[in-house]
């Protein structure tokens, strides 16, 4: 859950923040973009807040850290979010992920790499992203049913959820991804980092 949550949900769902720099971003417009978690610090903070509850619910039901990260990452390819895809890329090559089975994960279902299991959650992660689309969640609660439990399927669909509205944050506020080798010496650390959706092991938070 995954602070992108608190720690590291979805460090890594836990402030890996070395490449969030907060200075004014401009979009084509020419119009400075609010940075929502800096405006309006105490909305942010109770979204960490329950960054950290889905946190500790993933754990609770038993998700594996590769599990919550593929999550957080497919939820982040979907939104086109660059900043949590960067956060939980990171996640989850730490966590043990490998670079080939991240680099098939836009197209999961046409590969042999991920287990029954990683199917059914990234399933229901994008009818969670799309949730206009009644078939595909009927689908995917089908198929989510045949390998995990209630508490794994509410689990799954909290951390989708989370990343969800991180993605949003970050995208909205147009939080950068600097190459830490370029960035300004200087420049000011931000009071809080987006937070990811991941659980501990972590939904590190996610989201």
């Amino acid at each position: 859950m995954v602070k992108e949550a608190n720690n590291d949900v979805n460090g890594d769902v836990n402030g890996d923040t070395d490449n969030y720099v907060n200075d004014d971003v401009n979009d084509a417009t020419g119009g400075r973009r609010v940075y929502l978690d800096k405006q309006s610090p105490a909305a942010y903070r109770a979204l960490v807040h329950t960054a950290d509850a889905v946190r500790a619910t993933a754990a609770e039901a038993g998700l594996d850290r590769i599990l919550v990260e593929l999550v957080n990452l497919r939820v982040s390819q979907i939104n086109g979010c660059a900043y949590c895809l960067d956060v939980h890329t990171r996640a989850a090559l730490r966590a043990g992920e490998t670079t080939r089975r991240l680099g098939v994960l836009p197209a999961w279902r046409d590969t042999e790499l991920f287990t029954a299991r990683e199917r059914a959650a990234l399933a229901l992660a994008e009818a969670t992203t799309a949730p206009a689309d009644g078939l595909a969640q009927d689908r995917a609660y089908g198929a989510a049913r045949a390998v995990l439990n209630d508490e794994e399927i509410s689990a799954v669909i909290w951390v989708a959820i989370t990343i969800n509205a991180f993605n949003r944050v970050s995208i909205l506020s147009r939080h950068p991804v600097r190459d830490a080798a370029h960035a300004p010496a200087a420049a000011p650390a931000p009071a809080s980092a987006p937070v990811p959706v991941s659980a501990p092991l972590s939904v590190d938070a996610t989201p």
